[in-house]
């Protein structure tokens, strides 16, 4: 199969669909990949790289979409992307499209089989495509809160850590998952007095014997919500519905009552945020202020680290991306966790929570396959 690369082109977005290493991977098993000239550099992988891996490197993103079989990328297709996928390509990436009406709409135009990372899973009822990005992510979703505490940045003014005799900030985490343990974890090592808002008591009891009781855990009820993010220095949303919009946990209400220039940090904001205020925003202008409280959605928080993203998402994708490339779209057949990932083919909506979330119609997959 021929595999193509572009260059991602959402700002400030430097990650790249295949690394080096996993080029060489697809190339062993006598796969063509196509590599957008430059398209790796922002994550420090240049073309030489490539080529001594067996990859041939192309002038522009229209070579790679006329060409390849399968498309490989990072983030969503951007609008002057969609019109250069085709109903016999396979497109593999994240998608978000539950918020996104005209991504989806694209999609369907375009005919392409759309995988979305997002919504393949695993034998234990995990997301493991999304489960490393989730990770880096919850890291940088503490360091971005700390940053934007200080008062230049808009912040009340708070050393996230606090020194001796001061107290440190109280960061209040909505969801207990791989971004929010991710972020109780960086949090507490920071010695930020931390908390950790979930409904599965199970996860809870793993939570408070991963950090040994240091993590206060509650149960994420209507009324301990308002009480812990009135105490907060900093609210953390990871919160996660797969495939579908998240949940608005904090109203427009809620921000007149809480701390001023206290932050709020929206990791679901790809999923249309979990805050009632947010709105996406880039690296280059991460933050804005509603009722006195700075928030921080920036759409794309690992690609602030795109080496070490691109790194890791590869490991977790390769395995997939090398079974779609060997057998087509067959391989959804063969693997029920990888056939999770499909959200498009052939023009319809084959992923139920998309459907239901965009008011669409949703067709199983197996009604419309190609044979």
């Amino acid at each position: 199969m021929r595999v193509g690369v572009p260059k991602e082109i959402k700002p400030n977005e430097h990650r790249i669909g295949l690394t080096p290493t996993a080029v060489r991977e697809y190339a062993a098993r006598g796969h063509e990949v196509l590599i957008e000239k430059g398209a790796g550099l922002g994550a420090g992988f240049a073309d030489d790289a490539y080529e001594a891996c067996g990859a041939r490197i192309v002038p522009d993103a229209a070579a790679v979409f006329d060409q390849a079989q399968m498309i490989v990328k990072v983030k969503e297709p951007q609008k002057t992307e969609w019109p250069r996928l085709k109903p016999d390509q396979i497109l593999f990436t994240y998608l978000h499209l539950a918020p996104d009406p005209d991504q989806t709409k694209g999609l369907l135009e375009s005919g392409c089989a759309a995988i979305a990372y997002e919504t393949v899973t695993d034998s234990k009822g995990g997301l493991p495509l999304l489960a490393p990005m989730s990770e880096v992510a919850g890291r940088i979703a503490v360091f971005s809160a700390a940053e934007t505490l200080l008062k230049h940045n808009g912040g009340m003014g708070l050393l996230l850590c606090g020194v001796p005799g001061v107290s440190p900030a109280r960061v209040v985490v909505l969801g207990g998952g791989v971004v929010g343990m991710n972020s109780a974890r960086m949090a507490l090592g920071l010695n930020a007095e931390v908390v950790v808002m979930e409904r599965s008591i199970p996860r809870m009891r793993e939570i408070d014997e991963a950090t040994s009781g240091r993590v206060i855990t509650r149960f994420s009820s209507i009324n301990a919500i308002e009480e812990e993010i009135l105490k907060a220095d900093v609210v953390i949303g990871a919160v996660l519905v797969p495939g579908a919009s998240a949940p608005k946990l904090i109203k427009r209400e809620h921000l007149s009552r809480m701390k001023p220039g206290s932050v709020l940090v929206d990791v679901a904001i790809d999923q249309g945020g979990c805050f009632e205020t947010s709105r996406p925003t880039t690296h280059e202008d991460p933050t804005y202020e509603v009722d006195g409280v700075v928030h921080y959605c920036v759409a794309n928080m690992p690609g602030a680290p795109p080496r070490t993203s691109s790194e890791a998402l590869n490991n977790a994708t390769l395995p997939f991306g090398l079974a779609l490339a060997d057998h087509g779209l067959d391989a959804l057949k063969k693997d029920p966790h990888l056939a999770r990932g499909l959200n498009v083919l052939g023009g319809k909506i084959t992923y139920p929570a998309v459907a239901e979330a965009l008011g669409m119609d949703y067709v199983d997959p197996y009604g419309v396959w190609k044979d």
